[in-house]
């Protein structure tokens, strides 16, 4: 038996909004449940409920389920003797109640309203929003002097001696190595831009990129027909137990301040830039395909000698550049101090696979390299052959002269 006593002020304040049952898991006895209620008379200050359960073994419900009965009247209005007509609904998340302990109303509406909302999924509250990463290249070339000096108030002094790119911020951010300042949630954004063409926008819009571009373009040469573009994602929690976390496509942090930007900018600058000298290979060893294809069907080299010099050229480029300008062996500055961003470097060079497309990349341009060669031996063998025509159609000529010379000679005597 339970007894609970309230006065009437207190009643008043109250809902009762549900009725917690629980059912035996005996399978061999045959009850009924009985639920007597009695309600307060209208000159009686207390009241008295008095709950006598017996667990039936046909109810439709397991051992372990809790039944949830709501009624939206209110403890003040008449309650009639007949329970109605309730809608019963399966709580998992409800405790185990003592029926010897006393429960307040109030606790049974809050276990009523974390019933209705408890399963719609957690959030962790920890989590900040993360921060969209674009990375793109549309030139070869970026004169950073000359960005500087047009964007000099939003320009973030380096705090390494990596000279190949700058850092611009925009907007109202604090720049902090600390863990007081984070970038998500706010308006602000960041720009890292590289001398070889990459750029690398942190929490830019997705309708506010081309703006951003445009302020790189006007510095840019080398323009590309087709703009190169990659997205990855930076997530902050603060509660994180370790300094970083990997995911799929996105890589979470404690926090993320100007170094951070800097070690996650200069990867995605690199692996970007690569993925377009990389299409550039592909199209070359695609042309020495179709000319190896056409000499296996025709027996004969069409190729002039200038085109082969123009690929020649186009390959040796593109390797120095992969090398020298990309700095793709070169560690971080900011790395090399700090083995917080070490980690950080380590984990997105294996992330994109930077070392295995250069991999991929030095394999390909051996390929065309030895191509170049064979086709450079076929040409110059060709020169040969026409070197030694030449000399043979002299050595022709000049035996033609000599004996005409003899029989002009020979007639003039006789």
């Amino acid at each position: 038996m339970w007894r609970t006593t309230l006065d009437s002020s207190t009643m008043r304040a109250l809902r009762l909004r549900s009725f917690l049952f629980s059912s035996s898991s005996s399978s061999s006895s045959s009850c009924c449940s009985l639920i007597n209620i009695f309600c307060p008379s209208s000159s009686s200050s207390s009241f008295t409920t008095l709950t006598t359960i017996i667990s039936h073994s046909f109810l439709p419900f397991p051992p372990t389920t809790r039944v949830l009965f709501t009624d939206s009247r209110r403890f003040g209005s008449p309650v009639p003797r007949r329970f109605g007509s309730p809608v019963p609904r399966c709580v998992s998340s409800l405790p185990t109640l003592d029926w010897n302990d006393a429960v307040s109303c109030s606790e049974v509406e809050v276990d009523a309203n974390a019933a209705d909302g408890g399963d719609d999924g957690a959030v962790d509250q920890d989590t900040k929003p993360s921060i969209a990463v674009r990375a793109f290249f549309f030139s070869t070339s970026v004169d950073l002097k000359s960005l500087v000096e047009q964007n000099k108030a939003n320009f973030v002094p380096p705090s390494s001696r990596m000279t190949n790119y700058v850092v611009l911020k925009f907007g109202d951010i604090c720049v902090s190595k600390g863990p007081g300042t984070f970038l998500s949630g706010r308006n602000g954004c960041y720009m890292v831009v590289f001398q070889y063409g990459s750029i690398v926008l942190f929490n830019v819009p997705e309708h506010e990129v081309d703006a951003y571009l445009k302020i790189v373009k006007k510095h840019a040469s080398g323009l590309l027909p087709e703009m190169r573009k990659d997205e990855y994602e930076v997530r902050e929690k603060p509660a994180l137990s370790t300094w970083m976390q990997g995911g799929l496509d996105y890589i979470m942090l404690q926090y993320l301040n100007i170094d951070g930007i800097r070690t996650i900018g200069s990867v995605l600058g690199q692996s970007i830039a690569l993925d377009y000298y990389g299409r550039q290979v592909d199209g070359m060893v695609a042309e020495f395909t179709d000319i190896n294809r056409e000499m296996e069907a025709t027996g004969k080299f069409k190729m002039q000698r200038k085109k082969l010099f123009q690929l020649v050229g186009k390959a040796n480029s593109n390797l120095a550049d992969v090398i020298l300008k990309l700095g793709l062996f070169e560690r971080s500055d900011i790395a090399w101090k700090d083995a917080k961003y070490a980690q950080i470097w380590e984990y997105l060079r294996d992330e994109f696979e930077l070392t295995q497309r250069f991999a991929s990349l030095d394999f390909k341009l051996k390929f065309v390299e030895h191509n170049i060669r064979f086709l450079q031996e076929i040409l110059q063998n060709r020169k040969s052959d026409f070197l030694e025509w030449l000399i043979i159609a002299l050595i022709g000529a000049e035996i033609l002269l000599s004996l005409y010379d003899i029989v002009h000679r020979s007639a003039m005597k006789f």
